[in-house]
């Protein structure tokens, strides 16, 4: 067996006798000494150049992306009896870090700081005695309302570090329940949780369902004191509607570390928006964990056993 490895990280899985681990450049198409291959790890590399070889690997029965989100490889037409598995679990980490970063600077400020620090100006309305519950906007996490819209595994990983700063946190997902000790609503009542949200977090994954799930009507349905972070993907927010609502100060603020179109556009009217946190879809990009996840993957594949993170399609 022919196994591809994008050469976009150091990957060094474990591979049994009788596999040949081959790099590849993930800035180009597979070459054509390669399309024999029969699994293909997928990091960094863009859409055109999956989709100009996703209908020439006549041998390919698996395809690993190391990505969360499965959306690109999905979209560049592999044949249905591949088996596609998703970078699942590979991102947690790091992106709850970045998600936690961009909650705490809404919450404590630190946008209206730096504003202050280039003005050269003491901002006595952010420091020195301060209420704990002022009107408004939250300024802490303690007893804050968090609602994490996708809650995943990334969400999972969230949640108990917004719990120990004092928020009262709760997820949304397709159905209700409970999941690693929260409570789960389902997306039917989501209008109805918005209401009573501080802190909205998303990390949905792109697909036609979550196509601008965040509209004008949802965001009308959160409090004028709300923020919002997305940390999950660009195509789930609804942005003209997000500047909208910021322009006319119907939320309090927001942060996006993604956008519907990635690199952000110069002339987007996002850049200037009021009271709105940008980062370069910076929170993820470091998989961690990859050589785990691929040498149980390819073990369970030689061995005919069920692969983790598999996508239905």
């Amino acid at each position: 067996m022919k196994l591809l490895l994008p050469d976009s990280l150091p990957l060094a899985p474990a591979v049994p006798e009788g596999v040949e681990a081959v790099p590849y450049d993930a800035s180009a198409p597979v070459p054509d000494e390669h399309l024999d291959a029969e699994a293909l790890v997928v990091w960094g590399s863009s859409g055109a150049d999956l989709r100009a070889v996703a209908g020439r690997m006549p041998q390919l029965r698996w395809v690993q992306t190391l990505a969360a989100g499965p959306d690109a490889v999905l979209a560049a037409g592999f044949p249905d009896d591949v088996v596609i598995t998703a970078g699942s679990g590979l991102h947690s980490r790091t992106v709850t870090e970045h998600a936690l970063a961009l909650i705490l600077a809404l919450v404590r400020r630190l946008p209206a700081a730096a504003r202050a620090q280039a003005e050269h100006r003491w901002a006595d309305e952010l420091g020195g005695v301060q209420p704990l519950h002022p009107d408004g906007a939250v300024t802490t996490m303690i007893d804050a309302r968090v609602l994490i819209w996708g809650f995943g595994a990334i969400g999972q990983t969230l949640a108990p570090l917004l719990h120990q700063l004092g928020a009262r946190v709760r997820g949304v997902a397709r159905s209700s329940g409970e999941r690693s000790g929260f409570a789960v609503v389902a997306e039917e009542d989501l209008n109805q949780e918005l209401r009573q949200t501080d802190v909205l977090v998303m990390i949905l994954p792109s697909t036609p369902a979550t196509t601008r799930a965040l509209d004008a009507d949802r965001l009308a349905a959160l409090p004028a004191h709300a923020y919002v972070v997305n940390v999950g993907r660009g195509s789930t927010v609804d942005e003209p509607a997000l500047v909208a609502a910021l322009v006319a100060g119907r939320i309090a603020g927001a942060a996006l570390d993604v956008t519907g179109t990635e690199p952000l556009p110069a002339d987007s009217p996002l850049w200037d928006a009021p009271n709105l946190l940008l980062t370069p879809h910076a929170a993820g990009g470091r998989p961690v964990g990859a050589d785990e996840l691929i040498s149980g993957n390819l073990a369970a594949l030689l061995a005919g056993r069920d692969l983790r993170n598999v996508v239905e399609r």
